[in-house]
């Protein structure tokens, strides 16, 4: 009797660089709110979804391990108790992570169903999903390979499509013809037109022996070198670090690439579910509330005589005069203005940022910790003001700096500090100083948010500049840093 357990595999990899400077490289689109109404994360709404799926079992999760304390927190957030937490030292494309997540769910079941998920997709009808999915467990049943395919709304070039033989039942599945990359404008039109046309959702349903043997078929050196590094890997915490030498070998590779392409085993079926990659600003103007001209807004944003732009400012006001199709993003630390028709080119732009070390182009302010987050305020050559957030009984590490002092102003809540072993209690308007390598901790002991203004002077101000002594989140030695 086949297992009809179904492990979803949630790949939470991504830098989403096309919505900068909301996304970036420390906090991509996964971890962050583009959904109106609704105060969850993609990756929450991704968790949250599928749990009255029957027969669903916790999720996988692999992400960057950059991104591991972001994602246990938002997962904690929503009572997610993750079966694991895979953490991949670098990207290497969807096989790779696929593989890893099949072999990582054999280790306690016996040949599972596999629902694979990005975890920053939008579905707005939940009960559509499950339904179409109940049609490609059948189909998995018999060892067949699913993927679901979207009809397309319009001739989006920023999404790969599928092409399907003829389908005899709308509801039913379909071989897959062939998979085609990102189009041109003019092949999207064509696509659009013909019923056998297909968005990619990125989202599979199979067994678990069924994908890692197509694998093996056509790339025995993935399968080979995941399981070394499977084997290989280190518990961290909650956490599970893939082993890098191994995983490094693996070739960079999607999945519809190295098995969906070959194989005869391919099946797509329809699905009608609202889905939406959200993957540029047009398509968050697209999917926004507008008003009467076509203009979308989040935040402090004031039209006059505009029509269809969208306008977010997380600060300050934002007012549009005499625009049309323009994007206005603010963050505390940068502004992005473009035409809204060439969205698409923020990706180039950001790559052209990060060459020219502007940090802005993948880190932002606003950096988060296990225990909390701390947002840089200001900042000149020699010194720097940071407000830190620490969470209710959390800690960081015990440490000290060579290159720079800081002083602590506590705004809020109650301050534990640990400075050369001497401890002290800080409450509001209160305030202690920390020289240059001097050993200290800085610890919340209450059930309230900790909120103090740190100030710091010195040579050097980089994050890097730390020796920790000890620290409850394991973040010792080649860890240190993050």
């Amino acid at each position: 009797m086949p297992n009809n357990k179904i492990i979803p595999i949630i790949l939470c990899g991504g830098s989403g660089t096309r919505l900068w400077p909301l996304s970036r490289k420390s906090f991509p689109k996964q971890f962050l709110n583009l959904e109106e109404n609704n105060n969850q994360s993609l990756l929450q709404n991704t968790c949250e979804r599928i749990l009255s799926i029957k027969n669903i079992d916790n999720p996988i999760l692999i992400c960057n391990e950059e991104h591991r304390f972001i994602t246990a927190e938002q997962l904690r957030k929503i009572n997610i108790n993750p079966k694991s937490i895979l953490l991949e030292p670098f990207g290497r494309g969807t096989a790779p992570a696929v593989a890893i997540g099949a072999l990582k769910a054999l280790e306690k079941e016996n040949n599972p169903l596999l629902l694979v998920l990005s975890s920053d997709h939008i579905i707005s009808n939940k009960d559509n999903l499950i339904n179409t999915l109940e049609i490609g467990i059948n189909y998995a049943n018999e060892g067949r390979l699913v993927t679901f395919g979207v009809k397309p709304g319009y001739p989006e070039t920023g999404y790969g499509y599928i092409e399907s033989a003829k389908l005899s039942n709308i509801d039913q599945g379909a071989e897959i013809k062939r998979f085609i990359e990102k189009p041109s404008l003019i092949k999207a039109k064509e696509y659009i037109k013909n019923k056998n046309f297909f968005w990619n959702s990125g989202i599979f349903l199979f067994r678990a022996n069924e994908i890692l043997n197509e694998l093996k078929r056509f790339n025995p050196e993935i399968i080979e070198n995941c399981k070394k590094s499977l084997n290989e890997s280190q518990l961290d915490l909650d956490f599970e670090r893939i082993e890098i030498r191994n995983f490094s070998n693996c070739e960079n590779i999607s999945l519809d690439v190295a098995v969906m392409e070959k194989t005869n085993l391919g099946t797509i079926i329809p699905m009608d579910i609202g889905w939406r990659d959200i993957g540029s600003w047009n398509q968050v103007w697209d999917y926004s509330t507008k008003d009467e001209l076509g203009n979308a807004s989040q935040g402090n944003i004031v039209f006059e005589n505009t029509k269809n732009c969208f306008f977010k400012s997380e600060g300050r006001l934002i007012v549009g005069i005499n625009l049309e199709d323009i994007i206005v993003v603010e963050t505390n630390d940068a502004v992005l203005v473009l035409n809204k028709n060439k969205s698409q080119e923020i990706k180039k732009i950001v790559e052209n940022l990060k060459n020219k070390d502007y940090k802005e182009s993948y880190e932002h302010s606003k950096v988060h910790r296990p225990w909390g987050y701390f947002t840089t305020l200001s900042e000149g050559k020699n010194w720097k003001v940071k407000k830190i957030v620490v969470k209710p009984n959390s800690s960081l590490s015990s440490q000290l700096h060579k290159k720079r002092s800081e002083h602590w102003t506590v705004v809020s809540g109650t301050a534990e500090i640990e400075i050369d072993g001497r401890l002290s209690i800080l409450k509001k308007n209160q305030s202690t100083y920390i020289p240059i390598d001097c050993k200290h901790r800085l610890s919340n002991p209450s059930k309230s948010i900790l909120t103090l203004i740190e100030v710091q002077n010195g040579d050097y101000l980089g994050e890097d500049d730390i020796i920790r002594f000890e620290d409850i989140y394991g973040r010792i030695n080649k860890y240190q840093q993050n």
